[in-house]
């Protein structure tokens, strides 16, 4: 996510009290369920306790929207393919909102009831630990936000899905918590405006397919790579679309509302570029695809760095633009364990603007650096109030010192094993953890491995401390 202030705190505030509520499961009571046959709600995050749920990992979504932008109403049905990782009578999936209809389990009916954003689903049968396993869910209704700034937003000209950190749990049932990442298909189905125009659907991957059904129109994504579902996006409107590749060969698509139109080129120009050249420093490209989604919602006050297509409610600068491609390596390619490691995304996205501004010819590293410490940096406000691998509640999950006092982790471990070593762990770590998860442990640990010395002064004082050092 980009780095922002003041909205932040209330958007995380609101998600955290729908994740953190504890929801009697409604099996103690009516046709119990031993506990060691129950898929857990919650992954024993410590920031979202119920976020996520155990019992089974999610190996592919395919959600078949149907959505009409004039009433903001929603239709799905979303089919998760899934292998249980223990015997399993009933299992959990989050959802927010919305009607849920009917549930299937390898196509056959299958009980479920909901205690707030838990959907509880009981199989005809139980399912054995290392089954493969379809869970389908039918649902419909008016998809909500989170605080009006996260979930399903809508836009003057259609919608958008935006998911850091729970908001996917409003408009697809799953398991959301980043660990459990899946590949994706997302066909939407939108019908044409009073004028008889297709409105455009841009979500995340390739575009398989899109038809034109007379009074509606039926586009098909695809993501092939893992995803974690807080990166999942749908965007609807009207757009102009730029295709192409970067000189590197990476295949381009960017999405932008034509009220955006003047901004074409520089957005065009700089999307491959900015791509190649992180290549160059973290190593290959992840995904089959880049690009970009540039709306026309400046009220959002936010971008997100939605997988294989960032999100900008308005035209973005080269830094900002620099920050949401890099999470394309760090926090979507490399996505962390736990919320608590979201440093490792946000840290390095910031620290890649810090190295983008260097290597253009401007200000060095080094001189950014030495802006936050002082405090001179206008961003830095708020850097030294907790340390930023170690967020003191989802509320602060996503504040300063994750982003300013995190680059600056990194920048003091670049100078603590210099620059060739410094690049080298980073090429590592994308190509180590590529499509998986990782935590602060094993950065730490390649760390240390690949400069061969201690580096206990970097981490003990910059990551882990819990005050300003006394010298930069």
């Amino acid at each position: 996510m980009a780095r922002i202030t003041g909205p932040v705190t209330t958007l995380v505030l609101v998600a955290a009290a729908g994740c953190t509520s504890t929801a009697r499961h409604p099996d103690e009571t009516d046709n119990p369920v031993p506990a060691a046959e129950r898929g857990a709600a919650g992954v024993g995050d410590r920031l979202f306790p119920t976020l996520g749920n155990g019992g089974y990992d999610v190996t592919h979504y395919d959600l078949k929207l149907e959505y009409a932008p004039s009433t903001n109403h929603l239709k799905g049905t979303a089919v998760i393919t899934a292998r249980a990782t223990a015997n399993l009578r009933s299992f959990n999936l989050d959802f927010a909102g919305m009607k849920v209809r009917n549930t299937k389990v390898d196509n056959s009916g299958a009980a479920f009831s909901r205690a707030k954003n838990e959907l509880t689903v009981t199989p005809a049968k139980t399912l054995r630990k290392g089954d493969s396993f379809r869970a389908e869910v039918a649902y419909d209704g008016t998809p909500r936000t989170i605080d009006g700034d996260e979930g399903w937003i809508e836009t003057d000209d259609g919608s958008t899905a935006l998911g850091q950190p729970v908001g996917s749990m409003v408009w697809f049932p799953g398991n959301h918590h980043p660990c459990d990442k899946a590949s994706y298909d997302i066909t939407v189905s939108v019908p044409k405006d009073e004028s008889g125009d297709p409105y455009d659907v841009v979500a995340n991957g390739e575009l398989v397919g899109r038809k034109d059904e007379g009074d509606r129109t039926t586009s098909h994504w695809r993501s092939k790579e893992p995803a974690a579902s807080y990166l999942a996006n749908v965007s609807v409107g009207y757009f102009q679309v730029t295709k192409g590749k970067s000189a590197g060969g990476v295949p381009l698509y960017i999405a932008m509302d034509p009220r955006e139109a003047k901004h074409t080129k520089q957005l065009t120009r700089l999307v491959p570029r900015v791509t190649d050249w992180a290549a160059r420093n973290f190593g290959p490209y992840p995904f089959s695809t880049t690009g970009a989604v540039l709306d026309h919602h400046p009220g959002l006050g936010y971008a997100l760095e939605t997988q294989t297509k960032p999100y900008f409610d308005s035209a973005p600068d080269e830094k900002l633009l620099v920050h949401e491609l890099a999470h394309q390596w760090f926090g979507n390619s490399v996505t962390p364990k736990k919320w608590k490691d979201v440093w490792l995304n946000e840290g390095l996205a910031t620290y890649a603007e810090w190295l983008w501004d260097e290597q253009q010819g401007n200000k060095p590293a080094r001189d950014t650096f030495m802006s936050y410490y002082r405090g001179t940096h206008p961003e830095s406000d708020g850097i030294w109030d907790f340390p930023p691998a170690d967020p003191p509640s989802a509320e602060e999950v996503l504040d300063p010192p994750v982003y300013g006092r995190g680059a600056m982790v990194i920048h003091k471990l670049r100078e603590a094993v210099g620059d060739e070593v410094f690049f080298r762990i980073l090429r590592t770590w994308t190509k180590q953890h590529r499509h998986g998860n990782a935590d602060t442990g094993q950065f730490i640990a390649l760390c240390r491995q690949m400069a061969g010395k201690d580096l206990s002064k970097v981490f003990d004082v910059w990551l882990f401390g819990k005050n300003k050092p006394s010298r930069p």
